[in-house]
């Protein structure tokens, strides 16, 4: 497996309607360059069974491709089908229960931050990392500005790594790259409609590895 480049790398994020054929499109932008890692968000999907089943056949073939397979709004989806993570967005107790409870099985992330004083809440209970955007919320070419402004922040005064979302441009993984941040997450500019995600997946990657700015070794 090749190294993974040290600078800002690229999370995918499932996108809100998922359809028969969307198997075969994940796999394609896996093998399409660096991806560190998938998060499925549950959306409004309210069928537990669906979303379980779901996440059964993708939560696989993120990890058979070495990519970290992240399961959001349900913990119990995510043990059941050995997730490597889970995210939680439900505020600060609900993310230090599920630091106590699957801290030392998987990783646990967090998200819903709005604000500093919001980030430096989730902070304190110390998650693998904070993501700054709101899952199907990439609506716009360019990235949202609040997530841009908290992810610059973020990176430069706190050692927890940060996901930015970007927009559905592509491109835009150059935008949250600057500001430092350890991942960039793409949905709609992979997924969306008319998009080729081995393409998209490539395109990101050839950005990142020629705007990115790299990271010091550890």
């Amino acid at each position: 497996m090749p190294e993974a480049p040290h600078r800002c790398r690229l999370v995918l994020v499932t996108p809100p309607a998922v359809d028969a054929g969307f198997t075969a499109k994940l796999a394609a932008a896996l093998e399409a360059g660096d991806v560190a890692s998938l998060i499925l968000p549950r959306y409004d999907l309210d069928d537990d069974d669906a979303f379980q089943k779901l996440a059964e056949r993708l939560v696989p073939l993120a990890q058979e491709k070495g990519v970290a397979a992240i399961v959001a709004g349900d913990t119990r989806v995510a043990g059941r089908v050995k997730a490597d993570g889970v995210h939680v967005e439900e505020g600060k107790a609900a993310l230090a229960d599920a630091v106590e409870r699957y801290g030392k099985k998987m990783m646990v992330g967090a998200g819903g931050a709005k604000t500093r004083d919001d980030a430096l809440e989730l902070g304190e209970e110390q998650p693998d990392y904070l993501f700054f955007g709101r899952f199907g919320y990439d609506v716009k070419p360019e990235p949202h500005a609040r997530n841009l402004s908290l992810g610059g922040w973020w990176a430069q005064m706190i050692e927890i790594p940060c996901i930015v979302l970007a927009g559905s441009d592509t491109a835009s993984v150059r935008e949250v790259a600057a500001t430092g941040a350890e991942f960039v997450a793409l949905s709609s500019a992979v997924f969306g409609d008319g998009r080729d995600p081995a393409a998209e997946v490539a395109r990101a990657n050839a950005l990142l590895d020629e705007h990115a700015p790299r990271f010091e070794e550890a």
